[in-house]
């Protein structure tokens, strides 16, 4: 596995990770929440790391 690889997969590994809390605190606290909304701006972030590696490789 390549260096290139892992780190995606590591990336897919957080964005994972980061859905679930962002889906935990949308239950909880509702949709707008800023909390909920902080999540989802760095769902937004890795998602685009993981678009933007692909186009690299």
């Amino acid at each position: 596995m390549t260096t290139t690889s892992t780190t995606i997969k590591q990336l897919y590994i957080e964005i994972d990770h980061l859905r679930q809390k962002m889906i935990s605190v949308g239950k909880r606290k509702g949709l707008s929440h800023p909390e909920t909304l902080m999540y989802s701006e760095k769902l937004d972030q890795l998602i685009y790391k993981v678009q933007r590696s692909k186009y690299i490789l």
